[in-house]
């Protein structure tokens, strides 16, 4: 409307007064701009100031500025809306900056923030609180960051590592605190914190090495479940910390391998008999042992080479590069291919490191030599990049190959990618000398272009060439001299000129006819020409003046007298030169040295050669320039540091158990505490060796109840046969490591039962061993809902075997166990005698860490070993909460957010009334029932029994058998999980 108004009124007026007008309106509609969003953000209505936000959002989304609504929109930051407090805090940390007077003066809703239940507005805050650049508040974001360093929500604590490095930025002088923040985040093990701490101990702490040592392993693990741009932060960082802490896997081929690389560049006099002498010793030294924590970080980051994000493989191909021996880099190349289907910008980063990669290690990227041939569509620095790459991967039995695509791609009209084939082809001849004739004659053929640039470039290649081929001098020569009659492009001719006169000795016969024939055009040339046919002459005087010397003075006459100023001086200075006379100064004696002067060659060697002491995948290796906080890669240590420093210590308050832990290679095992045996003997009932009996009577209970009756003299004497029967054992079969033997002692010594359970409806059996497979063997296993007396953390599983067999099954036990990280297991004792069609069923603990991976272990008997694994369904994962409806509606908005997942779904036929609904929910889940007033809404609690972490579940039925799910859970993973599952179950 206004811009309507303007014009009819600009119809009626004169050119200045159209000006002063334009002006007035202008200043008119800048100052009642936006008033429509700042009545809506004073209104009372929620809905209005939500809307107002929205379109706020949307202008700053779109690059507008709405600096001047600040004061408006910080007024709405006590909004008892979530919603609106949301978008306010988005605002707030896009403008804090710049309006940071007004912002101090809404501090105290910022604190007030800092304790809201949502955890989306306790991290807005902290957000909003951090971008406020004033000193004058460092001390309250220190404590907002203290405070969120230990919420309870993953996300508060990732905005709080977020927060670090901004108030480092502002006050380097609290770094000492900050230290000791981001100590406390590294210990934490969730995968949402784990990269933006790794990030901030990058941006405060990077040379703090120590506090890396105690979380190397737990980073290692849990880098496949971080976000990808986390994974890119840990996995440099664990490059580098990598470097200090192992030793060099190639050390006893680096030598060898840079001598063998050196011919690519360097020519066989160049060799230096110091390194041959080093190479000779590393080759007698011990072969090298990798450690296990360097093999940890190789094989949990190889995974990482399928990411769909560009940086992750490209992070991990550097860290491969970098770290992995020689004979394991290999793997990366196919995922660097793959990226060249990527966008053009992915590719120029990926193409800078492949071409540094080809230098070192050209073998690994010869199978894909065809992905780096070159398309019509791609940019100009793409072509150079992979010509680059197919030169440094250029050998004796590809190079027909490869020279038959460089032929095709001089007849390019980019006329700057057909200089940089022109290169390529150059080193190529220089490297390889069974293509070096060939490749002089293309070359020269080449001086016919037209383009100035591509002459230059082969004259250039040309030169270096000949150098090169020293008996080739006068065939080309006598070449080019034929071409010239027939080229017509002055800087072709002024080249072809300058090349006769540099070799004008080796050809005596040849250089006089060319500058014949070159003093009788001399006047009908073009500058660039005539200032050539004057240092030909010049120089045909010095070697040869009875045959050019009449000829020489011929063409410096005509010169003496040409239009142009530049030809005139020239020929003035060389006649005083080569023709010395009275008033000749003193440098016409050295007139020879001056024109015959050996000139050094042209360098035709890649631009990436020395590139490779940056990182690669760095923007400082992109630049080929130490970029601003850049870290350096460090040298391999001569001599390994202390492995220990990174063992973890593991707190276990029942210590008398077998412990399987992922370390290094993935499992492990905890020292025995002898002293706590007799306590676990006399808490815990059954026997090791008479399980069998006990768990066929397990219904009853009466076992139990007579090995709680026992005294202390008869369990003593029964630990003593145990003990002996196990010794026997031992003696029949191979030895084992110590910490194998102290781990079955151990396994023994604590036998302990907890009362099976008769499977019912509700309780699943699944099938661990088949009849076929086991050879008679056959295993099943459910989990039985009840709390594993001996660790709480852990779900029960109970296995039953059934033997089909005709003869008797002994020696029934766990070995290997294959954990993924953090996993753990507690065996059940050894069945010793198993009869013929008699089943035994015992019970073991699992800690599947809040996680559906299968743990995998060997099931052995006194013959066979039997690969199996175990895979709980999540809803196995819980154990039930008893709450009160007041109790979960309270614990519900806590869970709210990104923590509450909810799902509408149609109920399946059988699903027609609350106590269906109920028996399939609790079927899915170990879930309890909270009591609740309405009848069309049912709930159930839980929590995870590895972490504790709270599961609520809530059913609400609606008219048409249509219902909604809604699952709050701290973790957003187990939620999913959960509500695809229950979803399945009402469904049918």
């Amino acid at each position: 409307m206004i811009h309507l108004i303007m014009d009819t009124f600009l119809r009626y007026l004169k050119e200045r007064e159209q000006e002063q007008l334009v002006k007035i309106l202008s200043f008119m509609f800048y100052i009642f701009r936006h008033d429509d969003l700042k009545e809506m953000l004073d209104s009372n209505k929620d809905s209005l100031k939500l809307e107002a936000m929205k379109r706020i959002v949307a202008m700053i989304a779109r690059g507008k500025n709405t600096s001047d609504l600040f004061p408006a929109v910080v007024k709405n930051v006590a909004c008892k809306n979530i919603e609106v407090k949301k978008l306010v805090y988005v605002y707030l940390v896009r403008y804090a900056e710049e309006q940071q007077d007004l912002a101090l003066l809404s501090i105290s809703t910022f604190q007030r923030g800092l304790k809201d239940p949502n955890q989306l507005i306790r991290a807005s805050a902290l957000r909003v609180l951090s971008s406020i650049r004033v000193t004058i508040i460092v001390p309250i974001m220190m404590l907002a960051i203290k405070e969120a360093a230990s919420d309870m929500s993953p996300y508060v604590r990732k905005t709080a590592a977020h927060a670090i490095p901004k108030l480092h930025s502002l006050d380097p002088e609290q770094k000492d605190q900050l230290i000791e923040v981001i100590e406390k985040l590294l210990a934490d093990k969730t995968t949402l914190v784990a990269g933006s701490v790794v990030m901030a101990f990058e941006e405060v702490c990077p040379d703090r090495i120590d506090l890396i040592h105690k979380n190397y392993r737990k980073l290692c693990n849990l880098l496949i479940d971080v976000e990808e741009w986390g994974q890119v932060v840990i996995i440099n960082m664990l490059t580098r910390y990598a470097r200090t802490q192992f030793l060099n896997p190639n050390i006893n081929e680096s030598l060898l391998e840079d001598s063998s690389e050196k011919a690519f560049y360097a020519s066989d006099d160049e060799e230096d008999e110091d390194k041959k002498a080093e190479a000779a010793a590393l080759v007698k030294r011990k072969p090298y042992v990798m450690d296990p924590d360097h093999r940890l970080l190789l094989r949990n980051t190889k995974p990482l080479l399928q990411s769909r994000n560009a940086a992750v493989v490209m992070a991990v191909a550097q860290l491969y590069f970098h770290l992995a021996p020689k004979a394991e880099v290999g793997i990366i190349a196919k995922a660097l291919v793959r990226l060249m289907r990527s966008h053009s910008e992915v590719q120029y980063v990926v193409l800078q490191n492949v071409a540094t990669m080809t230098i070192k290690r050209r073998g690994m990227f010869e199978p894909y030599l065809k992905s780096f041939y070159i398309r019509s569509t791609d940019p100009t620095q793409i072509k150079i990049l992979k010509l680059e790459v197919l030169t440094n991967l250029a050998n004796e039995t590809n190079i027909s190959t490869i020279l038959r695509e460089f032929q095709t791609y001089i007849k390019s009209m980019d006329k700057d990618f057909v200089a940089a084939s022109i290169q390529a082809i150059g080193r190529c001849a220089t490297n390889i000398g069974e293509v070096r004739d060939t490749c002089l004659n293309g070359l020269v053929q080449l001086l016919s272009n037209r383009d100035e640039l591509v002459v230059a470039e082969s004259v250039v290649v040309i030169k270096k060439l000949l150098q090169m081929q020293p008996e080739q001098h006068s065939d080309i020569i006598k070449h080019m001299a034929k071409l010239i009659d027939n080229i017509q492009v002055p800087m072709a001719r002024a080249s072809i000129l300058w090349l006769i006169g540099e070799y004008c000795e080796h050809v005596p016969k040849i250089a006089p006819d060319v500058l014949r024939k070159m003093a009788k055009t001399f006047t009908n040339e073009e500058d660039i020409v005539k200032l050539q046919i004057i240092n030909l002459a010049a120089k045909l005087y010095l070697t040869n003046s009875k045959q050019t010397k009449l000829l020489t003075q011929y063409v410096l006459n005509l010169a003496k007298y040409d239009q142009n100023y530049d030809i005139r001086d020239r020929a003035r200075f060389i006649r005083q030169l080569i023709v010395p006379t009275d008033k000749s100064g003193a440098l016409s004696k050295y007139a020879k040295k001056l024109f015959l002067a050996l000139k050094p060659a042209p360098v035709l060697e890649s631009p990436f050669k020395d590139r490779d002491h940056f990182q690669l995948g760095s923007l400082s290796h992109l630049l080929n320039a130490k970029a601003g906080g850049y870290q350096e890669l460090p040298e391999w240590p001569e001599s390994a540091p202390d492995p220990s420093v990174r063992n973890v210590e593991v707190k276990d308050s029942v210590c008398a158990r077998r412990t399987v832990l992922t370390g290094p290679e993935g499992a492990g095992s905890v020292p025995v505490n002898m002293i706590l045996l007799a306590h676990l003997t006399e808490s815990d009932s059954g026997s090791g060796s008479e399980s069998a009996s006990a768990s066929d009577e397990s219904g009853s209970g009466s076992e139990s109840e007579e090995s709680g009756e026992e005294t202390e003299s008869e369990k003593e004497e029964e630990d003593e046969e145990k003990e002996k029967k196990r010794k026997k054992r031992l003696d029949k079969t191979k030895a084992k490591k110590p910490a194998e033997e102290s781990a079955e002692r151990c396994a023994i010594h604590t036998s302990y039962q907890i009362n099976t359970i008769a499977p019912s409806g509700s309780i699943k059996m699944y099938e661990l061993l088949h009849r076929i497979t086991g050879e008679g063997l056959a295993v099943e296993y459910c989990f039985s809902r009840q709390p594993f007396s001996p660790d709480p953390n852990m779900v029960a599983v109970q296995i039953q075997f059934t033997n089909n067999t005709n003869s008797e099954t002994k020696n029934l036990h766990i070995e290997e166990p294959r954990l993924q990280s953090g996993m753990r297991i507690r065996e059940f004792a050894e069945i010793g005698l198993q009869p013929t069609g008699e089943s035994v069923t015992v019970v073991m603990g699992i800690d599947f860490c809040d996680s559906t991976q299968a743990a995998n272990f060997q099931l052995c008997t006194h013959t066979r070993k039997f690969f199996v694994s175990i895979q709980p369904p999540v809803g196995e994962l819980m154990t039930p909460v008893f709450l009160t409806e007041n109790d979960f509606k309270k614990e519900q908005g806590k869970l709210m957010g990104m923590n509450e997942i909810s799902e509408k779904l149609t109920l399946g036929e059988k699903c027609v009334n609350e106590h269906v609904i109920v028996e399939r929910v609790t079927a899915t889940a170990n879930l309890s029932r909270v009591p609740c007033g309405s009848d069309k809404e049912c709930r159930f609690a839980g929590k995870t029994v590895s972490s504790g972490c709270l599961v609520l579940v809530t059913v609400t039925t609606k008219e048409g058998g249509r219902a909604q799910l809604t699952v709050n859970c701290e973790k957003m993973v187990i939620g999913t999980m959960l509500v695809k599952d229950i979803m399945q179950a009402l469904s049918q």
